[in-house]
């Protein structure tokens, strides 16, 4: 790195540090980027929430990233200064950065401790024992205002300052660097003198550092209402903390003419840069081992999996039109396509805890999503629903040609479904099982709720105006938006400043980190103490570690997710079941028939309260008008019951009654659409329409299928290519353009919110949907 840098920002803070930082990784990309600086750190306080984020995304930009943490430390010199009083002392902070790998993995390891070794109640720290042993390839700053230097020189303890710098030179040696800052604050003036002759005195360098927590000093206002909103407090109060209009993104030429009395501590920026040479990556996902004895996985789940089927075929035959061989060739495919994708292990530790649960009594849902499509997992007990009977594709789940994760989707009872979470604790190891963070952010409503409270506005106007933004949790509407679209508010923010104001800020705060808190599902287990691979975080509302990094970036560390749902309907089966029993009435919930012509009865009567997913007045009127008579009608209305595609029940129905003719758009795909009328709806018809008319693969059709759902333009469009062409070579004749009333939704099984593809624009031959 070259000396004409000027400076690098070493101390600085993103929206991980939460309710504090005002600056989103994307931000500080952009900004680093716009001044052409080399590198940049990220330093939040306490933790390391954005560090792969960080890492990824500033190395996409051109910058190095350098990855550190502005860890609160106790010194233990602090009995003198509040200890054991009712006032809580303010512990100092030290800013810390990995400049190799072994200094990043000892960042991890002191975060973690730094949430999961502290009595409850208390903030996140580490004392400073736990520096030892620990610091190898990490380079520490003092902490600037907030460090301990710092804060002893401003209260005239120089002999505390003394003390603290010569255990920290002790423990760092020429990886110490005596920071100073010049924000305008009184403790920095205070400190700046001291500073210097201490780091002369041990032969120590300074450094210079700014510490942004907003981008530009415009910014500062906003940035002053977001501290008042983290502790509750009013922005007119002046007895909290404040910082500066000092402290935004200062660019490097700005950097060196606030410190040209003082170019080696800008020399030292570079230095440190320098000496930071390592950035966490992205990795290939990390199986535990299902056993602790060395076994052949592949072997052992054929063996179970072949077991399993023919305890299946015993108890529900097969389906009408298939063989057992058929099934036995569907099962050798799929444990073909497992084994060559290295996840056998990931289906035995599935079934292993489903199993259990089983034989604990614990409810466990049938199975839904894609993972409903393998028959390996319904050979091993982890769904209960025959894919071939469903016609479902494994391909949907598990695809060579789109290399992902298998991730099933397991609902459990929601009273018990802890009681699963501590058997795989006790299976894989307690320091080897832990949840997923999570991360709330201040939406439109909320941040405006929030500033109209710390500008002190009238609590019925802020509600009212409130009120005005739509509130819409999928498909959530910005703040600015809602001005732009509500005359209302804008009239509001015309006639009163201080509306303008509070619209102004909770614009600039808008979609920044509120809170962290625990996935409601995701459990990761690795194949060694978590610990060596993500920094951990402990949920005050939860016994389990939680990893610091999201659910995107958790997996990108090369973590493997399990989904453990919590389900009340399960529950309430449970007790149902229960309750008849103590009446002598028997009932296996598995062995239900779904052709008995009572319970279609009453769904065709409208008498559906209470019933999972089908209780609404809405869905009571389309089972009215449908008068359903077997299960696939059932799954066909859950499907369509969405927007959108809800447009298409009327179609449906009366296709279904013979009030219209069904129409199968080419005579080729009757076999595919018979079952629906005509009217496309599960992902799989898509699939199966791309192979019949276009010579698809599954494999093949299953990209199409996902371009579909998550609306890719770029790939729609190589997709169309790809479909006119094989469609022209098989001969299919082109068709006028016609009104398509296809939708449809993930699989017979699932029962979450899917996207509709978007309509494609007319074309003699085009993909359906």
């Amino acid at each position: 790195m070259s000396a004409n840098a000027g400076f690098v920002h070493l101390h600085v803070h993103s929206s991980y540090s939460l309710l504090e930082g005002a600056m989103t990784i994307a931000k500080l990309a952009g900004l680093a980027m716009a001044d052409r600086q080399p590198a940049l750190a990220l330093t939040d306080t306490d933790n390391m929430f954005g560090a792969l984020e960080f890492s990824d995304k500033l190395a996409g930009s051109g910058v190095q990233p350098i990855i550190g943490c502005a860890l609160a430390v106790d010194f233990g010199d602090l009995d003198s200064s509040g200890r054991g009083s009712s006032v809580r002392p303010v512990l100092p902070r030290l800013v810390l950065l990995a400049a190799n790998e072994r200094g990043y993995r000892n960042l991890m390891h002191l975060t973690s401790r730094a949430f999961l070794e502290v009595p409850g109640g208390e903030p996140a720290h580490v004392r400073l024992g736990h520096l030892e042993g620990s610091v190898d390839g990490l380079i520490a700053l003092t902490g600037g205002p907030s460090g301990g230097l710092d804060l002893a020189f401003a209260a005239g303890q120089s002999e505390v300052a003394e003390a603290r710098c010569g255990n920290l030179q002790r423990l760092f040696g020429d990886r110490l660097y005596v920071e100073l800052q010049r924000h305008g604050m009184a403790v920095e003036r205070q400190a700046e003198g001291g500073l210097i002759d201490l780091a002369y005195a041990r032969g120590l360098p300074l450094v210079a550092t700014n510490e942004p927590y907003f981008a530009e000093r415009d910014d500062y206002e906003a940035h002053d209402a977001l501290i008042a909103i983290a502790e509750g407090r009013l922005v007119a109060e002046t007895d909290r903390r404040q910082l500066t209009s000092e402290h935004y993104f200062k660019s490097r030429a700005e950097m060196a003419e606030l410190f040209a009395d003082l170019p080696e501590a800008l020399a030292s920026a570079i230095e440190v840069a320098e000496r930071c040479a390592f950035r966490p990556r992205s990795r290939k996902p990390i199986l535990p081992k299902f056993s602790a004895e060395p076994i052949d996985e592949a072997a052992e789940l054929r063996k179970r999996a072949v077991a399993g089927l023919a305890r299946r075929f015993e108890t529900h035959g097969v389906a009408t039109g298939f063989t057992e061989e058929s099934y036995r060739e569907r099962l050798d495919f799929e444990l073909g396509v497992i084994a060559g994708m290295n996840y056998p292990g990931y289906f035995l530790i599935v079934a292993d805890f489903i199993q259990w649960a089983k034989g604990q009594d614990i409810p466990v849902g049938p199975g839904r999503g894609s993972g409903a499509g393998s028959l390996v997992a319904y050979a091993l007990t982890i769904t209960d629903l025959d894919p071939i009977r469903f016609g479902l594709l494994f391909e949907r789940f598990l695809n060579p040609e789109r290399v992902s994760m298998p991730d099933f989707d397991i609902d459990f009872c929601q009273d018990r479904r802890d009681e699963v979470i501590r058997y795989v604790q006790e299976r894989y190891g307690r320091d080897q099982v832990a949840q997923i963070i999570t991360f709330g952010t201040l939406q439109a409503r909320g941040v405006l709720r929030d500033v109209g409270r710390v500008l002190q506005m009238p609590y019925g106007q802020v509600d009212k105006l409130c009120k005005l933004v739509p509130q819409n949790p999928a498909a959530p509407v910005t703040l600015s938006r809602a001005i732009n679209d509500e005359p209302r508010l804008q009239a509001a923010r015309d006639a009163e400043p201080v509306v303008r104001r509070a619209f102004e800020i909770a614009q600039k705060l808008e979609g920044l980190h509120r809170h962290a808190s625990t996935h409601a599902a995701g459990i990761v287990i690795g194949d060694r103490p978590l610990a060596e691979l993500v920094p951990l975080y402990r949920d005050p509302k939860s016994d389990l570690p939680v990893t610091q990094f999201n659910m995107k970036w958790v997996e990108s560390a090369g973590l493997v997710k399990f989904d453990f749902l919590g389900l009340k309907t399960l529950s309430v089966l449970a007790a149902a079941v229960q309750m008849l029993r103590r009446r002598g009435v028997e009932i296996d919930l598995g062995r239900l028939p779904l052709d008995d012509p009572k319970p279609y009865a009453m769904l065709a009567r409208g008498e559906t309260v209470g019933v999972f997913q089908v209780e609404s007045q809405g869905m009571r009127r389309a089972l009215v008008d449908m008068r359903p008579d077997r299960f696939e009608d059932i799954i066909a209305l859950v499907a369509l019951y969405r927007p959108g595609p809800m447009a298409n029940i009327p179609t449906y129905c009366a296709r279904k009654q013979g009030q219209e003719r069904p129409d199968y758009i080419h005579p080729k795909l009757e076999p595919t659409l018979k079952e629906t009328f005509g009217v496309i709806i599960y992902q799989e018809q898509v699939m199966q329409i791309a192979q019949v008319l276009a010579g698809y693969s599954l494999g093949e059709a299953d990209l199409l299928r996902r371009a579909m759902g998550k609306k890719i333009r770029k790939e729609m469009q190589q997709q169309r290519q790809r479909f006119v062409s094989g469609a022209v070579e098989r001969g299919v004749e082109t068709a006028r353009p016609r009104r398509s009333s296809s939708c449809w939704r993930a699989s017979p099984t699932t029962a979450s919110t899917r996207a509709t593809p978007p309509p494609t624009r007319s074309s003699p031959i085009r993909p359906p949907g």
